[in-house]
């Protein structure tokens, strides 16, 4: 039954993010066959935003390796927006060159993150991003800054508020177009949630270019993204079956399963454009070629029902 409730978004839009962070923790290769197929049913399922890899170099995410193979596999989605993660400049001339125009740089909001992240202090990886924000912004391309660790780091435990806003300023700054917000560890609360948002409204931040990536470790994922919602964000990170972890954040585990959010929103009359049935599938299939059942409770439901 569709509830709607007060002051929420009419509508948000879905950023999936399980072809890539689900998927980039994986120890087993995934076939580069399997992730255009996944990425193909993610899109046919109603999802128009779909993270698709990462320009990585190999030696740091050898389940992205395959980049270039698989960014022309998805050339035939119409109509379907898919960022791709580029750490550098290198990685940026790879996205270019093979057509991409909505890049994402990933930054960390403490400095145990950066240095095991990115080799780098914060303010040397903001110095590293600035000249590839800067060429893809010139190059037309839509950008995106997502921002780890903005609520708890495993190496220094909760992140100040103001620590966080410095550097989401920063990234904002650089040009970079929106911001995600990540909750790396999972260890958010609602209140916290609003008390950053808060924050960043009261330094010149607009709701509207931010969204929220909440992983589940403590169960709050949902009710971190409802308190978002109730902030006015409408733009929410979830990756299709829960899949997901970090490979420098060993603590870090799955995403918000994009199954658990769609009932959700559904449930709340906000529009998303996406089928559920269609999506649940999706996840069962994609389960099956990684040879275990989907963490998501909804795929779990709904794939079980007589």
């Amino acid at each position: 039954m569709s509830v709607p409730a007060p002051g929420l978004p009419t509508r948000v839009r879905i950023h999936e993010v399980g072809a890539r962070d689900g998927l980039q923790n994986e120890k087993t290769a995934v076939p580069t066959a399997v992730k255009a197929e996944f990425i193909h049913r993610l899109a046919a399922a109603g999802l128009t935003t779909i993270e698709a890899t990462s320009f990585v170099h190999p030696k740091w995410v050898p389940q992205l390796a395959d980049a270039e193979q698989l960014f022309p596999e998805l050339a035939g989605l119409a109509g379907v927006h898919l960022p791709v993660l580029v750490p550098n400049e290198r990685g940026l001339d790879r996205a270019l060159a093979l057509g991409a125009t909505r890049i994402a740089v990933f930054g960390s909001a403490t400095e145990t993150f950066a240095a095991r992240n990115l080799n780098r202090t914060v303010d040397e990886s903001l110095a590293m991003f600035e000249p590839v924000v800067a060429r893809a912004k010139e190059g037309g391309a839509h950008v995106r800054g997502y921002l780890s660790m903005c609520f708890g780091d495993p190496w220094e435990g909760a992140v100040p508020v103001a620590q966080v806003v410095r550097v989401a300023k920063a990234l904002l700054d650089l040009g970079c177009d929106e911001l995600s917000l990540g909750d790396t560890i999972g260890v958010a609360t609602p209140g916290h949630v609003r008390a950053l948002l808060a924050a960043l409204n009261a330094e010149g931040v607009a709701t509207g270019r931010i969204g929220v990536h909440f992983h589940d470790t403590y169960g709050q994922a949902l009710s971190n993204t409802l308190a978002a919602l109730q902030h006015g964000v409408s733009t929410v990170d979830a990756s299709a079956g829960g899949l997901g972890g970090c490979p420098y954040a060993k603590s870090a585990t799955g995403n918000l399963a994009t199954e658990d959010l769609v009932w959700m929103l559904d449930g709340l009359g906000i529009e998303t454009g996406v089928d559920l049935a269609a999506l649940t599938a999706t996840s069962v299939w994609m389960a099956e070629q990684l040879g275990r059942p989907s963490p998501s409770r909804t795929v779990r439901a709904l794939s079980h029902k007589e």
